[in-house]
């Protein structure tokens, strides 16, 4: 149901704006574009769809077992197997070049597909598609709690997991099977262990956890292919008084940037609420990009996605966005720590989809 109410929210925002085609593409790293038309969760390679005005989705790639495995998830989508994509999208635009043709990400699709040369010309239509990416339908929303419900269902394993002399790749390799065991295949995550020496997450190393390590995580779980976040911070053993007063302003300023969070407002004044916590004690550099790479991001379809919380950012926010606000960053005292809940932008403010409670955590 969720694929038939995105493709019709697609054709009528189509026939408004007197879109004849749209072109979308996709890969194993960002797939959302790609999703959203086909609903097929792209793997290896690359994948081209196509949809018109009556609904009708074609779906192009490249991969031989990419296409054995739509055939048999996607319903209502003609796949063609293309082991030259760009050649054999092309060849079908041809037979409609005399349309209006948008592609999402026009930035995105092959060379050979955009260039003027063609037959046909390729309109710019990412706004159009990232409108419909960031503001969610009821359905979606739907499925974006449930993905929160699990993601907090993680987080508890990753606590009672994370035990002294365990390598991080053992830990995590837990996490995976409890996901897969709810259905889940997947989910994004990345963590640290360890104390001043930290400076980001990562891939989980071989490196072992030991008592006094702060062990950071973000759990990324999707349900239907929506993904849902969280960010927490644990100490193996007691927390130090200082860790406890670092922890204290992660905390005050996930709280500021969410209370920032309501139709009107922009992402980069979420971005500055969360700043002006760490700048008002005097840690402001730790907000830079020097440390720190966003202060939260669009939830969805793909793990980060727009709209990014900056503070150059000026995207507007509007009821039915989701985000992650997650002041993610290095501390100079103690390390790198974490914390972020997802939510639902409302008509008065945010709803808070991650229910685990926003402490440092002692295991």
């Amino acid at each position: 149901m969720l694929a038939q109410d995105r493709r019709k929210r697609l054709t009528e925002a189509m026939a408004q704006s007197g879109i004849e085609a749209l072109v979308v593409y996709g890969n194993a790293w960002q797939g959302d574009y790609l999703r959203y038309v086909t609903d097929f969760s792209i793997l290896e390679g690359h994948g081209i769809g196509l949809i018109l005005p009556d609904g009708s989705v074609e779906l192009f790639l490249d991969s031989a077992t990419e296409a054995e495995r739509a055939e048999l998830e996607t319903a209502g989508v003609t796949v063609r197997l293309a082991p030259e994509i760009a050649r054999g999208v092309s060849g079908r635009l041809d037979r409609i070049a005399n349309h209006r043709i948008a592609a999402a990400p026009l930035g995105f699709m092959p060379k050979f597909l955009a260039d003027a040369a063609r037959s046909y010309k390729l309109e710019d239509g990412t706004s159009l598609v990232d409108k419909f990416l960031m503001v969610k339908l009821p359905g979606e929303l739907d499925v974006l709690r449930q993905a929160a419900k699990l993601a907090d269902e993680g987080y508890k394993v990753f606590r009672e997991a994370a035990v002294p002399g365990r390598a991080q790749f053992e830990l995590i390799a837990e996490i995976e099977a409890f996901f897969r065991s709810r259905g889940c295949p997947d989910n994004f995550m990345i963590m640290g262990s360890g104390g001043q020496d930290v400076m980001a997450m990562a891939p989980p190393s071989e490196r072992r956890i030991a008592k006094g390590d702060l062990v950071t995580t973000e759990l990324t779980p999707a349900v239907q292919g929506y993904f849902a976040q969280i960010c927490r911070t644990l100490v193996v053993g007691k927390a130090t008084p200082v860790q406890q007063r670092a922890f204290a302003v992660y905390r005050e300023a996930m709280e500021a940037g969410i209370a920032a969070v309501r139709p009107g407002a922009t992402a980069a004044m979420v971005a500055k609420a969360e700043n002006d916590v760490f700048r008002k004690y005097g840690l402001g550099e730790y907000a830079t990009s020097k440390y720190t790479r966003v202060r939260g991001h669009g939830l969805g379809l793909f793990t980060d996605t727009k709209p990014h919380i900056l503070e150059d950012v000026e995207t507007v926010l509007e009821k039915n966005m989701v985000l992650v606000v997650h002041p993610n960053t290095y501390h100079p005292e103690v390390g790198y720590m974490v914390l972020g809940d997802s939510v639902i932008v409302t008509e008065t403010g945010a709803e808070v989809l991650c229910g685990t409670p926003r402490e440092l955590f002692e295991v």
